[in-house]
């Protein structure tokens, strides 16, 4: 099969022929038809999150068709179109497993970090973190909702019932966040980077009640925030826009420094939470974008163009969701 492969940190991907993979147990072998794009695997190729397995094939927002299945799995599943997020799998039998937290799981897995993921021509997963696809999406307008629409689920999930929110960083996240939250009745703000008019005018077409730059005030003060863009400095902005009792909902993997800021910005009861990671149940987002009309945003590569992809991610080029095409 082809594969773009990652050898070392700060070096471009490779394609590369490589034997096609095996279902083990428990597995389903996915032959893969599109695979999202995300920041997180700019953060592994730039070295940001420092222990990947090496070589790797990135990728963590896949979708494709079960063409095999491993000891213990239903054949049944043959055929079946399934989507295959970033948590690939979980001890099932420490506290934060038994408690529903999975998503914090210290032996967890991940797809496109430890298991190679989905720049590839086929890929395997563990079938039971693998999920069903609504009917409603093609393959390429499915893969952004696997990470970019599962974090940004649990993200929007985590500020509550909060009626004017701000969100840091508008990309893939935050396009597909702000459809969710306009289809529960919610104002949804856009900060974007400085003098980015073009980004503003994204925003307000995917529905932003509002565009403003990131070192610029809300129109109002905000019921809650949400930093995707991975710029610690954001944080200390998202608190100052935010009420008495307001949340800043981190919702990236990595991030810059967050410098000190005075304690007024925190007292008043707000409060600054990070997002870790999924669960399976997050895969509630599924369903709900299907039946409020989510549609993301979406630019196609072909596989061999997975760097030109995660250059135009890094620099800003593109807008909303990348996704690779097989």
């Amino acid at each position: 099969m082809r594969a773009m492969v990652l050898h070392r940190a700060h070096e471009p991907l490779s394609l590369e022929a490589l034997d096609d993979p095996t279902a083990g147990p428990g597995q389903l072998l996915v032959e893969v038809s599109a695979c999202g794009i995300c920041r997180t695997d700019l953060h592994v190729v730039d070295g940001e999150l420092d222990e990947p397995k090496l070589p790797l094939v990135l990728g963590h927002q896949i979708v494709g068709r079960v063409v095999a299945v491993g000891e213990g799995v239903d054949p049944g599943r043959l055929g079946e179109r399934v989507g295959v997020p970033w948590l690939g799998g979980t001890c099932g039998h420490c506290g934060h497993c038994r408690a529903d937290r999975e998503n914090l799981c210290d032996e967890a897995r991940f797809t496109g970090y430890q298991i190679d993921g989905g720049y590839a021509e086929k890929a395997v997963a563990d079938a039971d973190f693998c999920f069903p696809i609504p009917d409603v999406y093609d393959d390429v307008t499915a893969a952004p909702l696997l990470c970019a629409g599962l974090i940004g689920y649990r993200s929007l999930r985590k500020c509550g019932d909060a009626e004017r929110i701000g969100i840091y960083g508008f990309g893939s996240a935050a396009s597909i966040v702000a459809q969710i939250a306009r289809h529960e009745g919610r104002e949804v703000g856009a900060f974007v980077r400085p003098g980015d008019t073009q980004a503003k005018t994204f925003a307000v077409d995917i529905g932003a009640a509002w565009a403003v730059d990131s070192d610029a005030p809300p129109p109002a003060p905000l019921d809650a925030a949400i930093v995707f863009a991975p710029v610690g400095p954001l944080v200390v902005k998202a608190l100052e826009a935010v009420r008495k009792g307001g949340r800043v909902i981190c919702g990236g993997i990595h991030m810059s420094p967050i410098p000190t800021f005075p304690y007024a910005l925190l007292w008043g009861e707000r409060r600054i939470e990070s997002v870790a990671n999924l669960t399976r149940a997050d895969s509630a987002l599924l369903p709900l974008a299907a039946a409020a009309g989510v549609k993301p945003a979406v630019t196609t590569y072909p596989l061999a163009d997975a760097n030109r992809a995660l250059a135009d991610l890094r620099s800003g080029r593109a807008e909303g969701s990348l996704v690779l095409t097989l």
